[in-house]
């Protein structure tokens, strides 16, 4: 067989496998007795996932093969303190996790910072009430430090969902409340008066090198950038507002993702946020109940599966997943680009053998 056939046998059964492989998504399995888990970050120096717990006052590493295990047990936390927003601070090798008690425990909403490298607890903070809130009658336990993004400079960034306003930690673990603009009580909640979670306002948060904050504010659907030296907040403008945003991520190439028990919307900017469009989006297993979604290896989208409405209703599972998920649209663009190669290749051999069939006939001339 001629070199240049071989070669082009071999790329057919290179792109064949290509394609095969790009059809196929990742998806890990792990068991933890009622972990429950609500919040997920990813660690890139580590390679594997974290994952806090609704029941437990443990926070646990998943590898990409659903091996489980403990990376942080505190016992001097509260008992039964909810462990929810994660992030990984990979410039000072630290992590952090928001705190939250759920009545009828105390009240109790903290950040608390781990050394990743030696599991040490570097400080807990708790978050302070605003006491011009229009909440601060029904008391503090109705704040819930919810989710975090963290700076380059080590400033963490936690929003307050049923207050409203964002919280600023710095390095030290010294706290205050950081930012209430008028932006974030601008809108009604969409959402029914006896709905579940009907009174969650600002949830998930990114950090962006450009030097703001995007915000997505779960009962409006609405996502606001937030200035990360004044505080003060903008709506983006969407072409479509998302329905029970939760939590939200952005890849290297400025993509954003936000995660919601229904879908995973792909969203793209052209002017640093004042406006955006959502390009894409995926439908998710609403039974899992998707609360978070990260930025994984080779810029991969991952979404958790917690379960999390079961364990606040008191039942048991010890099953959980974390499934990546891909937008259509973008995967058709990959392979369309993957039968482009394969027709030039094909293109190439037709070619070849043109020629080959031109040079046997010319020399079959000579000889006759």
């Amino acid at each position: 067989m001629s070199p240049i056939k071989t070669s082009f046998i071999s790329l057919v059964i290179i792109v064949s496998m290509g394609v095969a492989v790009a059809g196929k998504t990742h998806v890990i399995d792990f068991r933890w007795p009622n972990l429950y888990p609500e919040g997920m970050a990813w660690d890139p120096l580590a390679q594997h996932f974290i994952v806090g717990s609704l029941n437990h006052r443990t926070i646990h590493s998943v590898s990409d093969a659903g091996v489980v295990e403990t990376l942080i047990s505190d016992p001097t936390l509260p008992e039964n303190v909810t462990v929810l927003g994660l992030t990984v601070d990979f410039t000072k090798n630290r992590l952090l996790a928001c705190l939250h008690s759920v009545s009828p425990l105390p009240p109790f909403n903290a950040l608390v910072a781990y050394d990743l490298r030696t599991r040490r607890r570097l400080f807990l903070s708790l978050l302070p009430s605003d006491p011009d809130s229009p909440i601060a009658s029904i008391g503090r336990g109705r704040d819930v430090a919810n989710d975090v993004a963290v700076d380059f400079k080590g400033n963490a960034y936690v929003t307050n969902s049923v207050g409203n306003f964002i919280w600023k930690v710095n390095g030290e673990g010294e706290a205050w409340i950081f930012s209430r603009s008028p932006a974030f009580s601008r809108y009604p909640s969409v959402m029914g008066e006896n709905e579940p979670f009907n009174d969650c306002g600002l949830n998930g948060i990114a950090y962006v090198s450009k030097g703001y904050l995007l915000v997505v504010q779960s009962n409006t659907g609405k996502m606001f950038k937030v200035d990360e030296e004044n505080g003060k907040a903008r709506t983006v403008l969407l072409n479509q507002d998302l329905v029970m945003p939760d939590g939200i991520a952005i890849r290297r190439d400025g993509v954003v993702l936000v995660v919601s028990t229904q879908k995973l919307w792909f969203l793209k900017s052209d002017d640093s946020w004042g406006e955006g469009v959502v390009y894409d989006k995926t439908a998710l297993e609403e039974e899992g109940f998707a609360t978070s979604v990260v930025v994984g290896e080779e810029g991969r989208a991952y979404v958790l599966y917690g379960h999390v409405m079961e364990g606040i209703n008191g039942k048991e599972r010890e099953g959980f997943k974390i499934v990546e998920v891909r937008s259509e649209r973008e995967s058709g663009e990959e392979h369309v680009w993957i039968y482009v190669l394969l027709g030039l290749g094909l293109a190439y051999f037709l070619i070849w053998r043109f020629q080959m069939k031109q040079l046997v006939n010319n020399m079959d001339k000579k000889i006759n």
